[in-house]
């Protein structure tokens, strides 16, 4: 394993904020121009197409060459070598959200029912910011960069497995992304080490009983009211079996039977989805849920089946990353405050980057009342404060170039 680079050079850093500077309305205007155009998972055609135009045209200007790929139909990978050193990934995810944007913004969606509700068109501009400093940066450091514009993060099992499976997290010595978030004031980093997002895995328990009339209940085994009992079961088994200490969420989203008003059915399904922070207690939460709705549907002479749907392993950030990250941070960025957070109940495939090399996604703060960004992710009104976008872009350029190796490159960088 290749060691994290000592600090980078004040000359190296003099050179990149100039550069940071010179990209930073270039990053605001990527970000609007992604927003219009949001596209759901594994069918992010258009973004893809801007994306490579935009990494070829930066390529070009700065005279260095950028090798690109498709990993798939859809996202693309950007790779950047400059000598031997170490290797680091950077991603940044390029999906957006089955959802009517309702910010009135001037930039809004332009496809209806499609909307960057999560910050990836942020991710994205942010993630072309660097690399057009890094490239001219080239000289100044070794290593190799890639740059992996993921395509959909939002929908299980994700883009990350075929990133993997196309052996471009192979060989890998650090990976690091960053999260817009609007709850989190803008001029702040969120850093967590260790266990930060949940594994979301999903369910759907399907209870079975006698439908009928519902004018004689008698005569029928209800699964409606049933459900019910097990709803609350559910709730009641998560304070009494697991231990307090424990981040576990279990919330039941959904109810389907009969659309009939004087119908009770033979059958009823309960979705939801359950999450932990620690993988062990995932498999025993699964076998308790389903315990739990059996019996309750025994005690009321139902069947109950229970199906999960595995999601995202538990996002874990490296702690000696983490720790390296802050420092670097707080070098590059004085005037931003670097704070710990609490861990996230959302679920995140970043953890399949994790499984390769020591990883670190952190937080960047986008909340801005004074802006109306104040609304969470995935809401239709979600926004960020822009200012946002140049902090971002600040913290993967320094990370990444705390990662390689510039001791050497004091003497090669242009004027």
């Amino acid at each position: 394993m290749v060691r994290m680079g000592e600090k980078m050079n004040e000359k190296l850093w003099r050179r990149a904020k100039s550069l940071l500077t010179a990209t930073a309305p270039r990053v605001r205007a990527w970000r609007r121009e992604l927003h219009r155009i949001p596209e759901e998972s594994f069918r992010e055609y258009r973004t893809t197409e801007f994306l490579e135009k935009t990494l070829r045209e930066l390529s070009a200007t700065a005279g260095a060459e950028l090798t690109l790929a498709r990993p798939a139909a859809t996202g693309l990978i950007a790779v950047l070598s400059s000598g031997p050193g170490p290797t680091v990934a950077l991603r940044a995810d390029i999906d957006a959200l089955r959802q009517e944007e309702q910010t009135g913004c001037s930039f809004a969606s332009l496809h209806p029912g499609l909307m960057h509700a999560c910050g990836h068109d942020g991710h994205m501009a942010m993630l072309l910011g660097v690399v057009a400093v890094l490239l001219g940066l080239t000289g100044a450091w070794a290593g190799e960069v890639r740059f992996i514009f993921q395509h959909a993060e939002e929908v299980h099992p994700g883009g990350a497995r075929e990133i993997a499976a196309g052996g471009w997290l192979d060989g890998l010595d650090f990976a690091l992304a960053t999260h817009l978030w609007s709850t989190l004031p803008v001029g702040t980093i969120g850093l967590r080490p260790g266990p930060f997002m949940a594994a979301p895995d999903n369910f759907i328990l399907r209870l079975r009983g006698r439908g009928g009339h519902a004018a004689m209940p008698d005569k029928t085994a209800d699964p409606v009211t049933t459900a019910a009992h097990v709803i609350l079961a559910l709730q009641t088994m998560l304070t009494r079996e697991v231990d307090p200490l424990q981040s576990v969420v279990l919330s039941v989203t959904g109810l389907s039977g009969s659309d009939a008003f004087n119908v009770i059915p033979d059958e009823v399904s309960l979705k939801g989805t359950l999450r932990v922070l620690d993988e062990d207690w995932r498999q025993l939460l699964q076998e308790k849920t389903a315990a739990t709705a059996r019996g309750v549907c025994a005690a009321f002479g139902l069947e109950c089946t229970a199906e999960f749907i595995p999601g995202y392993n538990v996002v874990d950030n490296d702690p000696a990353l983490t720790e390296k990250m802050a420092a670097a941070l707080a070098r590059a960025l004085p005037e931003v405050k670097i704070q710990r957070v609490e861990p996230l109940m959302c679920g995140e495939d970043f953890s399949v980057y994790q499984k390769y090399a020591p990883g670190l996604i952190f937080l960047t703060g986008a909340g801005n009342p004074a802006q109306g960004a104040v609304y969470p992710q995935h809401h239709a009104r979600f926004q960020i404060d822009e200012d946002s976008l140049a902090i971002g872009t600040r913290a993967l350029s320094a990370g990444a170039l705390s990662l390689l190796d510039t001791a050497a490159g004091e003497a090669d960088l242009r004027a």
